[in-house]
């Protein structure tokens, strides 16, 4: 691979990580910060398109994963100060990585070998979402489906929050739109998936009952606040919800879904 040293900030070769808190204009690409997210786009299905860093954060990442990148790759070695000008921020981590975004995967292919799924509808919060990858990868939950209304969960924030694990779990995105993306359930259901809608209602089932001796459960988790509309939870095989203490009657829509993994987990 070949490594080289920039010191002009204005080199058009660091273009792809210019302004990165406007990174959402740039559709195309993925970003990995930190040598630990680096390290996940390096093993994952995203292309590399190049590495950018500091002097020894770079001898380490190379030591670590260099054999795993292809000859092609540059890798870019700068100074804290220069990137943070480049970057729009202070680059502390030392290490950045930029991917190219491959074909989306269908359905079919999120499913096929999965026995937990979680699907969000409406979840407009990149922290919540990439938290909600990383309880997902944690508590065994093997794909992640959207509904409409949905954030872009390869953004900045998402991945970074995530730890790197919306990189390595396959999700697809349902057809249609705020009606009738629903419709889209139907395929689950079909190939012998248990629907469950999280909800702090107070007919709905206890979330530990709502799964016992399935299967195949996909588990609904709405958006903050207003939670899964009521079309999403007519689609679906049974309303759960997770007991709360007097006084309350929600949680943060990550904190809850990782409750759920949990119990699906045991």
């Amino acid at each position: 691979m070949r490594r080289t040293l920039i010191d002009d900030p204005a080199d058009a070769r660091l273009d792809d990580i210019r302004d990165l808190k406007h990174s959402d204009a740039k559709k195309d690409l993925v970003f990995a910060e930190g040598p630990l997210v680096c390290g996940r786009l390096v093993e994952s299905r995203f292309p590399v398109r190049s590495v950018i860093g500091f002097g020894g954060r770079l001898d380490s990442f190379l030591a670590d994963f260099g054999a795993q990148l292809p000859e092609d790759v540059p890798v870019y070695e700068v100074t804290r100060e220069l990137l943070g000008q480049v970057a729009g921020y202070d680059m502390h981590r030392g290490l950045l990585a930029v991917g190219e975004r491959p074909a989306p995967l269908a359905v079919s292919d999120v499913i096929a070998d999965a026995r937990t799924l979680v699907v969000l509808e409406g979840v407009g919060d990149h922290e919540n979402i990439g938290s909600i990858f990383r309880n997902a990868a944690g508590m065994g939950v093997e794909g992640v489906l959207f509904g409409a209304g949905t954030a872009d969960p390869l953004y900045r924030r998402s991945v970074r929050v995530s730890m790197g694990h919306v990189l390595r779990t396959p999700f697809a995105h349902l057809e249609g739109t705020g009606t009738t993306w629903q419709r889209s359930l139907q395929q689950l259901r079909e190939e012998g998936w248990w629907l469950v809608s999280l909800t702090p209602a107070d007919d709905a089932v206890h979330v530990k009952e709502a799964m016992r001796g399935k299967e195949k459960v996909a588990l609904l988790v709405g958006a903050e606040g207003p939670g899964l509309t009521e079309h999403a939870m007519r689609a679906t095989d049974v309303r759960a919800k997770i007991p709360m203490a007097e006084g309350t009657d929600s949680l943060n829509v990550a904190t809850s879904a990782a409750i759920a993994f949990y119990e699906r987990m045991r």
